[in-house]
């Protein structure tokens, strides 16, 4: 039975192409005669149902190109899953029961959740425990399974390619080595589209453990060339294959990724006498307004939404494969990670261009 009803959360960590997604669906929505409530600060939200707006075209309009949300989101509070028995991920039947008056409250027919990997595995359990749920990816880490992009990916490249191309007039003018740290805990799509998109000569990521003899001997032959500068984009996420991931505590107490472009840059300046220098990129690459290619990209995610909205067709999550929009079954892409593979097109065409990828 389809919904008269929807309700959209965004949840997890920010990314451009959010409000171009809520936009999709509001217009499509309006289209069918559907309403659209959002409950505002992620699965928040759902714990305080009084949290939230009517979203209709007027109030809606040119949110499509702005960055962020609208709605607001957390990837922190109460609205926690935990682990069973099993190792499976499950969640408390409080948060379930809150979660259902929620939506009756508001009367709402079905909830479509704009997340990433671990957002889309609260809405997993949400449908298996026989709520009306779909879901959207949204990871500019672009590590979800059963999609070739998600939105905000493309835009997270570009302000990438862009520090690239930045950091490379100081590096040519005093002949230095820039490190440049993006995100990517476990995934390193971003540097390495970022890595060749901008021009850079080195992307390490977390699929190839890096080799920091070999480093140093790249930078030293170049030296010898007379090459004036050296752009490295590093994963947060890469280790060398003597270490560990590099982790550092925060103000909170709490340990996250984060200093392997310092170690980097420590280990190039230690080792060749090459003036190095660091830049961690951090949340410049979620903000601001989305490329064309994600407004686009989010505008049909959010209008794919509300089709298997009105056909009944609930526990799927949108898709984007070989050039097109289309969905697949929730529980098939969510707790399966999308890493780059030895055999990725995208590492042969990057080799093939002479980037160094740590091996």
């Amino acid at each position: 039975m389809p919904a008269s009803r929807l309700a959209i959360l965004t949840a997890g960590g920010d990314c451009a192409g959010l409000n171009a997604v809520i936009r999709g669906i509001v217009c499509a929505a309006a289209r069918r005669s559907m309403e659209v409530v959002g409950f505002t600060e992620g699965y928040e939200g759902l714990l305080d149902p009084g949290r939230t707006k009517l979203l209709t075209p007027e109030n809606t309009r040119g949110i499509a190109a702005t960055g962020g949300t609208i709605l607001g989101s957390t990837n922190k509070g109460r609205f926690q899953t935990r682990r069973g028995a099993n190792g499976q991920i499950v969640l408390p039947e409080p948060l379930v029961r809150a979660a259902r008056t929620a939506l009756e409250q508001n009367r709402a027919g079905a909830l479509v959740v704009l997340g990433g990997d671990g957002s889309l595995r609260t809405a997993l359990q949400l449908s298996r425990a026989g709520l009306r749920v779909l879901g959207v990816p949204k990871t500019i880490d672009n590590d979800i399974d059963s999609t070739d992009v998600t939105f905000g990916f493309d835009t997270a490249v570009a302000r990438v390619a862009a520090a690239v191309e930045d950091l490379r007039t100081t590096a040519e003018s005093h002949r230095r080595m820039m490190v440049l740290e993006v995100m990517g805990r476990h995934t390193g799509w971003l540097a390495l589209h970022g890595a060749v998109a901008g021009g850079a000569e080195i992307a390490l990521i977390p699929e190839i453990p890096f080799d920091g003899d070999a480093l140093v001997r790249l930078v030293k032959e170049a030296d010898r060339r007379g090459q004036r500068s050296f752009v490295a984009v590093v994963a947060e996420g890469a280790r060398a294959k003597t270490g560990r991931q590099i982790r550092r505590q925060t103000s909170t107490g709490d340990s996250r990724l984060g200093g392997i472009g310092a170690h980097v840059e420590s280990l190039v300046a230690a080792r060749t006498g090459r003036e190095t220098r660091s830049c961690p990129l951090g949340h410049l690459q979620r903000g601001g307004p989305p490329t064309a290619f994600d407004r686009v990209l989010g505008q049909q995610f959010g209008v794919r939404a509300v089709e298997l909205a009105a056909d009944g067709m609930f526990g799927r999550m949108v898709s984007y494969r070989f050039g097109s929009v289309t969905d697949v079954a929730l529980a098939d892409a969510v707790g399966r990670r999308r890493s780059v593979s030895p055999d990725s097109q995208i590492l042969r065409h990057a080799r093939a261009l002479g980037l160094f990828l740590g091996e």
